[in-house]
């Protein structure tokens, strides 16, 4: 439920906050006061498209904020929590406009897209324009408020997905079937072409070893007499390192005895000899493992070239010969697909299968639902003065099917004026097409979980025992959800449990909307006032009274 709308600096409100109450509440006052301002203000917060001309003059920026309760609102909880938003303290909308016209978003504190804001706002409130009837005429409209009010947009979305498999896989089989040959002769060349790298046998770690081994062999002789004239030095000669370190040490250690200061020094050397002594070993060890192949660099020089004269032949670097293997490789399987006509056609066909099955399923729900809500709908005609005249849905086949299903959603209307079942924007006139939105909104509404529903003067042209009964409609409405309307009419305004009057006053030359929550007597007024006009009398008042039911 909305429990409050605090409003700062857009089109004629400077500042407001306004708490809302439960039940069905009413905004009356003088034409061009502002009711609808705080209907469009709503929008904004909830993600509508905004501009800079929402902006009050003068002003930098404009700032909406709601805050709703999530007790009656159990889908815009579980969106909540989907999407890691806590949940314990209800939930705050704010977006801020600036005069470029840039918007931004938050939800109880953190940012947010104004995407976000509107999958959230669906599952809070349902606003019905004074227009709304106006889409009502469009087919498009019409197919979606019966999928919606029925339940079916998930099934929808199954139906439209399948007719884009199967137009794509029709699309497959057709450039298939005309570039078959074109096809045939890439498929032969690539065949050629991973036939020839697979033969080659390459990977990218084999060309870091080749040549780590190709530099070895190649210089194995230089290897070879390095490692001997180093052995030579360090051990082999009669002056070679080892004996020399040898000397030293013997003839220190004699000296040691003398002066104890050459123990520190011998210990060096100690240690030096003990390594000198690994290293030498290490060399000898390596000097064994050398040998001059020149069998082996021949067979490694063979491959390098074998692996450069590919990759030159393929404008390619060798390490990127594998990855252009794989390419192929993929490219040829999607291919042996594309070429295989007896394969494509079967994918059509199952495409096919599954679009018929799932379509014809949401036929037959579209059916069942337009059955009982033209029956339903109906029944509220009666109680609105059109009396006699029948709400139909028809579906329209499709021969061929298409994104939507199988038909065309069509609202028609019967028995007015005595006509036959023939389309809405062809029998109704405009007081009859308000009226006829009207209940449909009503019935729409009634089967939707959406905990708070905002109608913005839908009972335009409608006046006298048909209002008393609208007024009647949405205070019924009222006991189930949160049901706020903007009215003239008195007739709707005294079924309100609560109501607020809007006005437009001048502040130092500057014109600002501004909201009365009205008490008994302030309601009595204002009803007086729609009732009678300019001039309001004593017997005005008393039939306000009574209208409002006070004693």
């Amino acid at each position: 439920m909305l429990q409050r709308l605090t409003i700062r600096d857009f089109v004629l409100v400077d500042q407001l906050e306004l708490d809302f109450a439960a039940g069905f509440g009413t905004l009356t006052g003088e034409t061009g006061a502002g009711k609808s301002i705080l209907v469009d203000a709503l929008a904004f917060v909830l993600g509508e498209r905004a501009d800079g001309g929402l902006i009050r003059s003068g002003c930098e920026r404009a700032e909406v904020c709601a805050e709703f309760a999530l007790d009656d609102a159990l889908s815009a909880g579980e969106w909540l929590r989907e999407n890691d938003f806590a949940t314990d303290d209800g939930l705050l909308l704010r977006r801020v406009l600036d005069a470029n016209g840039r918007s931004r978003a938050y939800l109880n504190g953190s940012p947010v897209t104004v995407q976000q804001i509107r999958e959230v706002a669906e599952r809070l409130v349902d606003i019905h324009g004074q227009h709304a009837h106006q889409s009502l005429l469009r087919a498009e409209a019409q197919r979606q408020l019966l999928d919606s009010h029925a339940q079916l947009g998930e099934l929808a979305g199954q139906v439209a997905d399948a007719w884009r498999a199967w137009r794509s896989a029709t699309e497959a089989l057709e450039n298939a079937s005309q570039g078959a040959d074109a096809l045939l002769r890439e498929r032969e060349q690539l065949e050629w072409q991973v036939r020839e790298l697979e033969t080659l046998g390459f990977s990218a770690d084999e060309w870091t070893s080749l040549n780590t081994e190709h530099k070895r062999l190649a210089h194995a002789a230089n290897l070879v007499d390095g490692a001997r004239y180093s052995l030579a030095l360090l051990s082999d000669d009669e002056a070679a390192c080892e004996t020399l370190l040898d000397g030293a040490l013997g003839r220190l250690d004699e000296l040691a005895e003398f002066d104890p200061a050459l123990v520190e020094i011998t210990d060096l050397l100690s240690s030096a000899r003990a390594e000198l002594g690994e290293a030498v070993s290490a060399l000898h060890r390596y000097s064994d493992r050398l040998d001059l192949d020149p069998e082996r660099l021949g067979e490694v020089e063979r491959r390098i070239e074998a692996v450069l004269s590919c990759a030159r032949k393929y404008r390619t670097d060798p390490e990127e010969l594998p990855m252009q293997l794989q390419a192929w490789q993929r490219r040829l399987s999607a291919l042996g697909e594309e070429v295989d006509i007896a394969a494509l056609e079967a994918r059509v066909l199952a495409a096919r299968k599954r679009y018929t099955f799932l379509a014809e399923k949401l036929s037959a729900e579209r059916a069942k639902a337009a059955r009982q809500l033209g029956a339903d709908v109906s029944h509220v005609m009666q109680q609105l003065a059109l009396g006699g005249g029948r709400f139909e849905i028809a579906l329209v086949p499709v021969p061929e099917g298409a994104a939507h299903g199988l038909e065309h959603i069509e609202f028609r209307i019967a028995g007015l004026a005595g006509s036959d079942s023939r389309p809405l924007a062809k029998v109704a006139s405009g007081g009859e097409l308000s009226r006829i939105s009207l209940a449909i909104q009503v019935v729409t509404s009634q089967a939707a979980k959406v905990p708070t529903l905002v109608f913005d003067e839908v009972d335009v042209g409608i006046g006298g025992g048909v209002a008393e009964v609208v007024g009647r409609l949405l205070r019924e409405l009222g006991s189930e959800r949160q049901v706020l309307c903007v009215t003239h009419l008195a007739q709707v305004a005294a079924r309100a449990n609560w109501q607020w009057q809007v006005s437009k006053r001048n502040f130092d030359g500057e014109v600002r909307s501004r909201v009365v929550d009205l008490d008994e007597d302030g309601r009595v007024e204002e009803v007086a006032r729609m009732l009678g006009g300019v001039k309001i009398t004593s017997i005005t008042r008393q039939h306000a009274r009574e209208m409002l039911g006070f004693s």
